[in-house]
């Protein structure tokens, strides 16, 4: 095993060495939105502007300009690259991969969306790494016909890629933001009987929905969803990002026939881009806030846990190597003493972690 795994870190990994290194337990969210001119002709995503909060007006700066002074509190070692650079894509899968993870969860915003113009790009070179793809679908949707239609193109475009990632031989969809949509739009959906059922063999998939708050029993139950994560990297956030009230979770997943997946994070830090938010921040502490929320996701001994996430800078939830950088006038946050890489060393720890954990000897029984 040894001798296989330090193959594995080395260039060239063959597609049967990276699935013995990468566990399909083990998902990540990554966004896939950053621009910059020298390849896309214009800044993406690093120029983000200030959100305000309410009607409370802005106070200072409204946005960054990109480059060395971007939208987040974190400086990234690969600098502010273009997602579609295919190099910046090779060396991601690449860190993907001897991270020991997976399936990558792609954001999807729709076929207009810049983040859509290299999906395929991605999802060719993670086959050749023998990583798998899965979609994060963004809340453009509105109603059950905007819902529908989104599954139809994602299984029109990529339904047949070998890079897909299929749970139980279909594909798995992360929903975000699902309790913004009426129980009785998703019934349509995501029900056997619904007008628009998507419960067929051409469209039929795992849809995960996002648990928020307490008493969303109902929700899940009446909506026809298969399971629910919880995506929030920061403690306490929200009801359903509270690893205290993973426990229950897990046993109410397992015994109404449901998937949980817990998602962990390295940290939370957005007051470059939410100045009003700081109450949420939370610290890394030397690696210490990552091991404690995968010790307590592995607790629930789930079939899957998601990583929030690789790269979402903005939020400062990245595992992504990041450097010290200091501005005139401001010093990005790092990761201490410990090394840039440090987090995917952390992750690949956990993945032969969760690996080795056994599932809710529920879960089977309760599965349907």
């Amino acid at each position: 095993m040894l001798v296989v795994l330090l193959v594995c870190f080395m260039p060239g990994c063959s597609k049967e060495a990276s699935k013995q290194l990468s566990n399909p337990r083990l998902h990540v969210f990554y966004y896939g939105w950053y621009g910059n001119p020298q390849h896309d002709g214009r800044w993406v995503h690093w120029n983000h502007r200030v959100l305000p909060y309410g009607d409370i007006p802005l106070e200072g700066r409204e946005g960054f300009p990109g480059g060395e002074d971007i939208g987040a509190n974190f400086y990234p070692t690969l600098g502010s690259y273009s997602s579609h650079d295919p190099d910046i894509i090779e060396q991601h899968l690449e860190m993907i991969r001897q991270a020991g993870i997976g399936v990558v969860s792609v954001s999807w915003f729709g076929v207009e969306d810049f983040a859509a113009n290299s999906i395929e790009l991605f999802m060719d070179k993670a086959a050749e790494k023998g990583l798998q793809i899965n979609f994060h679908i963004e809340p453009t949707y509105h109603s059950a016909e905007e819902f529908h239609a989104i599954i139809a193109e994602l299984m029109q475009r990529f339904g047949t890629h070998s890079a897909l990632y299929l749970y139980q031989g279909k594909p798995l969809y992360y929903v975000y933001d699902s309790y913004k949509m009426p129980v009785s739009e998703w019934k349509k959906l995501l029900l056997p009987e619904g007008t628009l059922s998507l419960r067929t063999p051409e469209l039929d998939g795992k849809f995960i929905g996002l648990w928020v708050n307490q008493g969303e029993e109902d929700f899940f139950l009446e909506t026809g969803f298969d399971g629910f994560y919880t995506y929030f990297a920061s403690e306490g956030f929200v009801w359903g990002a509270t690893s205290a009230n993973w426990p229950y979770l897990a046993d109410w997943a397992s015994t109404n026939g449901k998937l949980f997946i817990p998602s962990v994070g390295p940290g939370y830090a957005d007051d470059r881009i939410r100045p009003w938010n700081g109450v949420n921040f939370k610290a890394r502490d030397q690696g210490r806030y990552y091991d404690y929320m995968f010790s307590q996701a592995i607790k629930t001994k789930p079939e899957i846990v998601t990583i929030t996430s690789f790269n979402e800078w903005h939020e400062g939830t990245q595992i992504e190597p990041a450097i010290a950088k200091q501005l005139a006038d401001y010093h990005y946050l790092d990761y201490g003493n410990l090394s840039g890489d440090y987090y995917l060393k952390r992750t690949l720890d956990w993945s032969r972690e969760l690996s080795a954990s056994p599932l809710n000897p529920q879960l089977q029984e309760g599965r349907r």
